[in-house]
């Protein structure tokens, strides 16, 4: 660091930094804002994730979240839960076989039923996940896409940018198939991004 004194530059040395310690890195843990893989934004009030741990959690409370659609079968871990209790997040859950097989159908019951809880502007800000936030969310987000008039080509864009290599024709093949028209007077964006206390 240089210091002017009076006519010239004197060099003097940078002060140094105190080595962190284990109590002030597992603080700034607890402040890090850290999104859960796969975190993306789908619509105002409405993300997409894959499963959030612990160190997701202040990330996830600075979203001002109501709700949690869990879109896996396994029961939500306890601490999951206790974090969406302690801050007054209702979690829906539509459990839904996540396995590769290609004869394992994606139930379209349990789309259509997490499509009325995105729909409904009252459950916003609200987060989807289930175990990546590739497959599973991804078919769920794309049928959302078909409500809000997307065309395919950007529907399935949106579906690989996620799924990666690991993308899956079976899932493309459902969205393409899913019928829009039991859905009326829908939004082609949700204009709720803040939640109302």
């Amino acid at each position: 660091m240089k210091i002017a004194n009076g006519d010239r530059e004197v060099c003097v040395a940078s002060p140094v930094a105190k080595a962190p310690s284990v109590g002030d890195e597992k603080e700034r843990e607890a402040d890090a804002f850290v999104p859960p893989l796969n975190f993306a934004m789908v619509d105002n009030g409405v993300f997409r994730s894959g499963f959030p741990h612990s160190a997701n959690f202040s990330f996830l409370k600075s979203l001002g979240l109501r709700s949690v659609i869990y879109l896996c079968p396994e029961p939500y871990p306890e601490e999951n839960e206790e974090f969406l209790k302690a801050n007054g997040i209702r979690l829906f859950q539509f459990g839904m076989d996540g396995s590769q097989e290609h004869f394992v159908k994606i139930p379209e019951h349990a789309i259509r039923e997490a499509l009325k809880v995105v729909l409904d502007v009252r459950n916003h800000p609200l987060l989807i996940h289930c175990k990546r936030g590739k497959h599973r969310t991804g078919c769920l987000v794309g049928c959302l896409r078909k409500l809000q008039k997307w065309c395919l080509t950007s529907i399935f864009d949106e579906y690989q940018r996620f799924a990666a290599a690991k993308a899956r024709v079976s899932d493309q093949r459902f969205i393409e198939l899913f019928d829009i028209s039991g859905f009326k007077n829908l939004p082609m964006s949700f204009s709720c991004s803040k939640r109302i206390v």
